[in-house]
């Protein structure tokens, strides 16, 4: 198997790839009042609840922020970690869920982790809209935010890699479905959201560093709201950290699928 074998995968299906990520996209909130308003909604919600805790009640002030600028802060962090975390909670249990796709020679059951990945991505494009809209209207958008395009397709190229190699391991291992979300709660508390870099202690940093979404937050957050270039350490981590996930993450998936049918 090649090395761009991944890459050459998704080239080849990505008009049925396209086709089904808009029907699950559609379906998603279907019979719900708000529909496809949900995907603002809930970035926005998340997002009073972060600054109503971490303004009135932790009452952290930043010296380089006033507090509008320090809510743009956290929506910068939240976004991308929003849409992490619900690629994972869909992404990890999705190959259980399709077990009848597993023997369908019509539909490739490798598009289905990678489909959790972007129909989740439709909260992050969401919040993304009204994080930008703010920044235009509080004169923060530069020429450094376009670098949020190249961090965010890093972001999207990780957590296929990551979903495929869990959404696998889930197949023998089903308790892994069940802890996913103390495990995105955990994250959350380990990932720049609130807080920057620099607020971190020293001796805890470099375990800080070991985190993934460290690096994305990073390169939203100094893209979007610091305005400046996250630099070539965090850009570099991320590259490489998002191109071996999803080069793995397709060879693991490719070669323990060769089993799903005897576990499902």
């Amino acid at each position: 198997m090649g090395i761009f074998s991944s890459f050459n995968f998704i080239i080849k299906h990505r008009l049925l790839l396209y086709r089904t990520t808009i029907s699950d996209i559609k379906s998603k909130f279907a019979g719900s009042v708000f529909g496809l308003f949900w995907h603002f909604l809930y970035p926005l919600l998340l997002l009073s609840a972060y600054a109503m805790v971490y303004i009135y009640v932790f009452k952290v002030r930043l010296q380089l922020f006033d507090s509008n600028e320090y809510v743009l802060l956290i929506f910068c962090g939240l976004i991308p970690f929003l849409g992490f975390a619900e690629a994972l909670g869909l992404g990890v249990g999705s190959v259980v869920a399709n077990s009848s796709l597993v023997k369908n020679t019509l539909y490739p059951i490798d598009l289905v982790p990678v489909k959790a990945v972007f129909t989740a991505q439709t909260t992050q494009a969401a919040g993304l809209f009204l994080l930008l809209l703010m920044l235009g209207f509080y004169g923060k958008l530069t020429i450094w935010s376009f670098l949020i395009i190249p961090v965010w397709l890093c972001q999207i190229l990780m957590t296929i890699g990551m979903v495929w190699l869990l959404s696998s391991i889930n197949v023998f291992v089903r308790d892994l479905q069940s802890i996913i979300s103390v495990i995105i709660m955990f994250l959350m508390m380990i990932t720049p959201i609130a807080y920057t870099p620099d607020m971190v202690p020293e001796n805890v940093r470099l375990v800080f560093s070991f985190n993934p979404l460290y690096y994305i937050v990073i390169g939203f957050q100094n893209s979007l709201i610091l305005g400046k270039y996250p630099g070539d350490d965090v850009l570099m981590t991320l590259v490489i950290i998002s191109f071996g996930s999803f080069i793995f993450g397709y060879w693991f998936f490719s070669k323990m699928k060769k089993l799903f049918a005897e576990n499902i």
